[in-house]
Formats: structure tokens, sequence, C-alpha cells
């Protein structure tokens, strides 16, 4: 029963390109027809079962076992195949009772007051310092970079996405900046050190508050940035400017309102948020079961529609939306080649599985962003009609300028 399940599912999915596929009895079969060709052999007997049950949750599982076995070990031409046409091809009718279970649990999965939250980011963030040295820029940017005009190398990617950020943020020297889910410190240091803010980072992550703190001391900047190792919902104050970047990601659509709540009770009343997070393209839908269990635990990537729902909610004014399209591609790109370049040390600090798990990891958000359905969003919101210019002047004559130093 289950191998006439796996096989009418595939048929009903691979609607471009051809699928030769091997399985566990020895028995061989082809969907779909033309270019481009994928050839995979299932070494679990179990595994038709557990792929209809939960596909993409059996099938990382089964890569990282190494009972899925690819042709060639293509990671990305795996996921180049599959994510546009399961994209297109939509929910078999009999898988259709299981996802929808799933949604109506995804509030609950995504449930994260303090105490969860932090074992959430402990789960990915608190790895090995190591391993992030082997596939960040320098600056140990975690997120989507800005592939400015004439930007071609990561560093200079990641230094534009900063930048772009301040100037959205509209900067001036002595302003108080709160960022929340300050990573290993570099936007909040570049804001202190090129922009003279006074900023305080908060993260949850103990791994990247010592980094953090350790570079702001090397930098001689203790006393303009502080980072803390402390939940949002704890600080106090009021500040002139907030910034989140990646940080999003992880709250959770249960609390959207209270994290808008809290940019308005904290920000300024003439102040300016930047809040740049990962979305998704359509209706609000549910987080891949794969990523969730081995990468991001409660981590969502929202809809527009469901940020704005909540902005709306704390009466705050969206002074403008820009969607970063391909950016993110781009750049998990670059940090898969890295990490590649370096598996040999990735395998060293933790094993052959764990280099599986993460070569899996960026392949399929590589191909999301760049033949799927994420993309990047950057909001900037204040309380005020007046809290932003009415156009983007001011942002790109420097952007123009930076471009041009990059390709000199």
């Amino acid at each position: 029963m289950w191998t006439a399940l796996l096989h009418r599912m595939l048929d009903h999915i691979v609607k471009v390109g051809t699928l030769h596929l091997t399985m566990p009895d020895g028995s061989q079969h082809s969907f779909g027809r033309g270019e481009p060709s994928l050839s995979l052999a299932l070494k679990d007997p179990a595994l038709p079962r557990r792929i209809i049950l939960n596909p993409t949750l059996a099938a990382g599982e089964a890569y990282m076992a190494g009972t899925l076995e690819i042709g060639g070990d293509d990671l990305r031409g795996f996921f180049r195949f599959f994510v546009p046409n399961v994209n297109a091809a939509g929910t078999p009718w009999f898988q259709r009772p299981l996802t929808g279970t799933r949604r109506a649990l995804r509030r609950l999965r995504q449930f994260a007051p303090i105490g969860k939250a932090q074992a959430n980011v402990a789960h990915h963030y608190d790895l090995s310092r190591a391993l992030y040295d082997l596939f960040l820029d320098d600056d140990r940017q975690y997120s989507c970079a800005y592939w400015a005009e004439g930007v071609t190398s990561l560093e200079a990617a990641q230094r534009a996405k900063k930048h772009h950020i301040a100037r959205k943020l509209m900067i001036r020297p002595g302003m108080t900046v709160l960022d929340i889910g300050c990573g290993w410190g570099g936007m909040g240091l570049t804001l202190a050190r090129d922009y003279g803010a006074r900023v305080v980072g908060v993260t949850l992550s103990k791994e990247q508050h010592a980094v953090a703190v350790e570079r702001a001391r090397a930098a001689g900047l203790e006393g303009q940035v502080e980072f803390r190792l402390q939940d949002y919902r704890e600080v106090t104050g009021t500040f002139d400017r907030i910034v989140s970047v990646g940080m999003f990601e992880h709250v959770g659509v249960p609390h959207y309102g209270e994290y808008f709540g809290f940019v308005r009770d904290h920000l300024a009343s003439d102040g300016l948020a930047l809040i740049h997070t990962i979305g998704h393209v359509g209706p609000a839908n549910e987080a891949d079961p794969w990523i969730t269990k081995y990468i991001f635990p409660g981590g969502y990537t929202p809809a527009l529609s469901e940020m704005q729902k909540a902005v709306d909610g704390a009466m705050l004014v969206t002074t403008d939306v820009e969607v970063l399209r391909l950016h993110y591609a781009r750049t998990l790109g670059a940090w898969y080649e890295q990490f590649m370049a370096h598996e040999a040390e990735a395998r060293a600090l933790y094993d052959a599985r764990f280099v599986r798990m993460w070569r899996y990891y960026l392949t399929s958000m590589e191909a999301s962003f760049s033949v799927g359905q994420l993309l990047v969003y950057q909001l900037q919101i204040g309380k005020r009609l007046d809290a932003a210019p009415i156009t983007r002047d001011y942002l790109y004559d420097h952007e123009m300028a930076m471009s041009a130093r990059a390709a000199e």
C-alpha cells in the first residue's frame, strides 16, 4: 500500500523533469519526463510509509542517515528539482488531513514564553563558535546580505546590508538604539562605531553574548555598546531607534501582537524601527517539519499579511516596506561554498551526520530562496506619518557611492 501511495504522490508532484527512483527492493521506476533529470535510491523499506506520512521530515532524516541516496550526491540539484515541482503541485488529497492537522496545531508549536524561547535559541545559536567561523564573514553576519550594484564578495555584501539598514534608521550621533536579537554584535558595533549611536543589544544565546561582549571590549566601545543576555520582553526604557535583523522568524505567530506592542511602547514618539525578517509568498502556512526539528525549533517565516496585521493592531505606521528577492539565495550559496571548503573541519568538530544535516539545511534554504517561495522583508515602522522621509532618495545616493567604491 505505501509503495503504491508513494508512486501516486510522485506522479502528482513530478511535472517538470524526470525522476528515476530505485526502491528498496531494487525495482526501478520513472516519473515525469524531460529535463532536468534526477536519480534517487531508497535504501530503507520503511521509507515509503515515512515519506507519505511526513515527506519533508522523512526525506531530510533519510539523507542524514544515508538511506536516501541522491545521484552524484547533488543536493543542490535535488532541491532545485523538487522545490518548484512541490510548490506547483500542492498537497495530494490523501495527505490533506495530515497537513491540516499540523497547521491547526501551529500556534501551539510556536508558543514561546521566555524560558522556551531561550531553549529554542540555544539549540541553534549555542553550537560551537568554531562552526560559524567556517562559513560566515569576518563580522559573523548570520542573515541575508545586501548585494548592491557592484558588490561581489560576501564580506562586502554584509557590510552593505548593515549600512543599508543604518541609512533606513537615519541614525544621528548620540541616538539610543535597541538591537533585538543582536547576534554576535556586528550590527550594534557598526551603529556605534560608524554612526555614533549608543546601543543596547539583547540576545538569548550565551555563545553569541560572550562573543559580542569580547568584541565590544576589543573595539574600545564598552561605554557605548551594552550587550545583554536577556529576552527583549524584559527590556525597559525608551529608544530613539529599534532594529531587529533575523530575529523575528523566532517570535512565533502567537506573540506577534506582543512583539509589535513592545516596539510601540519602547519607541520614542518620533522614532523609527526596522524589522528585517525572512517571509514567504502567499497566505499563512506551516513551517517545514525538518527545519523546526533539526535547525530552528519554533521557527516560522511569516506572510507579509501576518506581520502587517500585527503592526496595524499596535497602531504603528508602516513607513516603508522593501522586499529583498534573491539576495538570500546568493548569501546562502556563498555560505555553502565556504562550508564545503571547510567540510573536513566541520566533521572534526561534530561528525559526518552533522555535516550531512548542515549541507541539507543550507542547500534546501538556498533553493527555497531561488526557485521557491521565500524572500526577505524589511519593514520600516514608526509612530507618526512624518517619522521618515516621503521618498527613498535619502538611501540611494549613499549606496551608489558605496557601489562605485566596491567596483574600484
